[in-house]
């Protein structure tokens, strides 16, 4: 909206003073729908924001309101004081009118409530804003990629408790960064032997210590088998722990599935002497991934198979239990023991004499938790009772 119109342009004369009542009319209806339409984009960004709020978060919290609560009580409580100790210094300077001095009482209790004010702020100040101002330096030294990084829980209670959840963020990223590590190692140490084995028996052949025949190939292929399979699960594993396995479900008959892996893992097991056996329901279906159930009951019976010795048994129930489709596999080998419980589903852990990669019973952990699911060990350590890994997992999706 032009506010000065004129006919040339904008290089004649105006065609009516800022004086003229058509102007006023004019120029008062456009501010009328001006303020009508900023009212109304006004109103829409709110009710996005809050929408947005709500989708995210749910609503604000409680500690929202009260570290609001915090810092009106500050700056009224500093405007209070500011004016208390404006108007005291103007009329001990006789600034003020005469009648409006304050008698020595009044100026004394005033420098009280101000000293108190100051006193409380100063306590505010300790309370409420050092240690929002210590979470903020340790954020950037976190973000600089310093460990260890923890702050004191101290002040309000939204204070302390954004207090602990940045301490349980930095003790999950150094926990993260541990992990890492060590899987790091871990997988070194696993591609060293088979590299080692292959890069000596090529070197042999190729200096003529061995001939290049089918016995002395042979290994180094098996070797490489190793390695693939250490990759792929490997693959896998990292697939689960970043969420980004891609499960494909449909209804499976879970004892049918428990049924093949045994007729799949059997002569291994009869080789070794150890009996396999199928118990529970004779169908259960199911809403899993057909491919990763297979995967979680094939590591679970060659983990019970490789334990369990000569003329042992190992054992896969399937049944139904309060909406849940419960797999369990027992064996009757050396069993686990009980201090080494809570580490059985951790990456590369395994006994020496295991000959496995150390990953399986970690895959297993993993693609049940990504069906929604659980798994638990128990074993009493006893040899020959065993253990027994127990799978429960939702009927439906």
């Amino acid at each position: 909206m032009t506010l000065d119109p004129r006919e040339d342009g904008g290089h004649g004369e105006p065609e009516w003073g800022y004086d003229d009542p058509r102007w006023r009319a004019r120029w008062e209806a456009g501010q009328a729908r001006w303020e009508a339409g900023r009212a109304r984009w006004e109103a829409g960004e709110a009710g996005q924001a809050r929408r947005r709020r709500s989708k995210r978060h749910g609503g604000p919290g409680p500690g929202v309101g009260i570290v609001g609560c915090l810092i009106f009580g500050l700056v009224l409580v500093v405007g209070t004081i500011t004016a208390l100790a404006t108007w005291l210094a103007g009329s001990v300077l006789g600034l003020l009118s005469p009648d409006a001095a304050p008698s020595r009482t009044t100026a004394v209790a005033v420098v009280i409530v101000i000293t108190i004010a100051i006193l409380v702020v100063t306590r505010i100040f300790t309370t409420s804003i050092r240690p929002l101002a210590d979470i903020a330096s340790a954020t950037r030294r976190l973000g600089d990629g310093e460990a260890g990084v923890r702050v004191r829980p101290r002040g309000p209670r939204p204070v302390r408790s954004l207090g602990h959840s940045f301490n349980a963020m930095a003790e999950r990223l150094d926990r993260s960064r541990d992990d890492r590590q060590a899987m790091l190692a871990d997988i070194t140490h696993e591609l060293r032997t088979p590299l080692t084995v292959v890069a000596g028996g090529l070197e042999a052949m190729l200096d003529g210590v061995h001939p290049m025949d089918e016995d002395h190939l042979a290994p180094l292929l098996a070797e490489t088998g190793v390695m693939e399979r250490l990759l792929e699960d490997l693959r896998t594993l990292s697939l689960a722990e970043a969420g980004a396995l891609t499960l494909h479900r449909e209804p499976c008959d879970l004892a049918a599935l428990a049924a093949d892996v045994l007729a799949a893992h059997r002569p291994g097991a009869t080789a070794k002497g150890v009996t396999l056996r199928h118990d529970g329901e004779a169908r259960l279906v199911a809403s899993v991934d057909p491919v990763r159930a297979r995967e979680i009951l094939g590591n679970l019976v060659a983990n019970a198979v490789r334990h369990t010795p000569s003329g042992g048994q190992v054992t896969v129930t399937v049944q139904a239990a309060r909406g849940l489709a419960i797999l369990e596999v027992a064996d009757t080998g050396d069993g686990i023991p009980p201090a080494d419980l809570a580490r059985v589903f951790d990456r590369f852990e395994r006994r020496v004499d295991s000959g496995g990669s150390g990953l399986g019973l970690a895959i297993v952990r993993d693609l049940v938790g990504a069906h929604g699911g659980t798994v638990e060990a128990f074993s009493t350590g006893v040899p020959g009772e065993g253990a027994r890994f127990r799978v429960e997992l939702p009927v439906q999706e």
